[in-house]
């Protein structure tokens, strides 16, 4: 195996071997509060690929952040052999700080790439990743959750007719790989753009930590990074069926009122399965919310007050063992 090279990233040399953390400033705000990207760049001896292991697009999706986070701060990595990590726990600081996915426009930093240098907060952001970081590049795991109440089982989704990006989920090997297209002007369509072969983990629920999600999330990288030959560390195989899906669908409410789920994420359902009911707050109405789907529920809502047509339960369809 020949020897790795040198990488320079915001005027910081990283030798192989070597190990450092270095932040790029990306602007500030009317506090004069500075917002910076803060990077662990750790490398092997031998030459290699380079991962990044990227949290926060969305700052209320703690999940994410918390992932990377404990996988760098309980040396899960152990020493890395070859190659580089790149590990961003938290890319949207100002969205973290404030519970909030967007930055102070309201723009969501994953609706905004590749982004502009001259651009708002978010455009920014996403430009220095783009310009600074995806260039050394070679795969990238991007970790969300579900927002605004909805939790979403472990999951992955690779993008349709790359073959490169599904076979990385199934390296992964969350509970559900999950195969649609890229949105535009995501950081996944940015990545397919440059032909980094990437994959976005989500699981559990803005604004709350669930415990299952991160244990998936963590297992995921190391599983990722052994295929690589980049660590030594021991995997695990999960305890769980991989289940691929090619077709998703929600359901939605068809009655304003109190919502209370009798199926949760994971469960699979069959078509007319009462899953749920809404209820009126006199209690003189109730309906029945009932699968469409025969297929697995990928997320629910755990909002207690529902308007009509709110998104309810997410079902995977069309599925293979």
């Amino acid at each position: 195996m020949s020897q790795a090279k040198k990488i320079v990233i915001e005027k910081a040399e990283i030798m192989p071997g070597e190990s450092k953390i270095i932040s790029i400033n990306v602007g500030r705000l009317p506090s004069d509060t500075r917002i910076n990207i803060v990077a662990h760049i750790m490398r092997g001896k031998e030459e290699g690929p380079t991962v990044l292991l990227l949290g926060g697009i969305h700052g209320d999706e703690v999940n994410g952040v918390e992932i990377v986070r404990r996988t760098i701060a309980e040396n899960r990595l152990g020493t890395i052999i070859k190659g580089t990590i790149i590990a961003i726990p938290l890319l949207n600081v100002y969205g973290f700080i404030n519970f909030s996915r967007e930055v102070p426009d309201g723009k969501d930093v994953n609706r905004s790439f590749p982004g502009s240098t001259s651009g708002s907060l978010a455009s920014r952001v996403a430009r220095t990743l783009t310009k600074k970081i995806l260039p050394f590049v070679d795969y990238a795991i991007d970790f969300h959750t579900g927002g605004a109440s909805r939790y979403n089982y472990p999951q992955v989704r690779y993008t349709k007719g790359y073959d490169v990006s599904r076979k990385l989920a199934d390296v992964f090997k969350s509970p559900f790989l999950i195969e649609n297209t890229v949105i535009s002007h995501s950081f996944r369509k940015a990545c397919r753009d440059l032909n980094i072969p990437s994959i976005v983990f989500e699981g559990g629920e803005s604004i709350r930590l669930d415990g299952y999600s991160i244990d998936v999330g963590i297992k995921g990288i190391l599983r990722v990074l052994k295929h690589f030959k980049m660590v030594e560390e021991k995997t695990q195989e999960p305890d769980y069926k991989v289940i691929t899906i090619k077709k998703t669908s929600w359901l939605r409410a068809p009655f304003s009122g109190m919502f209370i789920w009798s199926q949760s994420s994971g469960t699979f359902v069959k078509v007319g399965e009462p899953i749920g009911m809404i209820y009126d707050p006199f209690g003189t109405k109730s309906v029945t919310v009932t699968s469409k789907y025969e297929g697995y529920i990928i997320g629910h809502n755990n909002a207690s007050v529902v308007n009509q047509g709110d998104a309810l339960f997410h079902i995977g369809y069309e599925i293979k063992a």
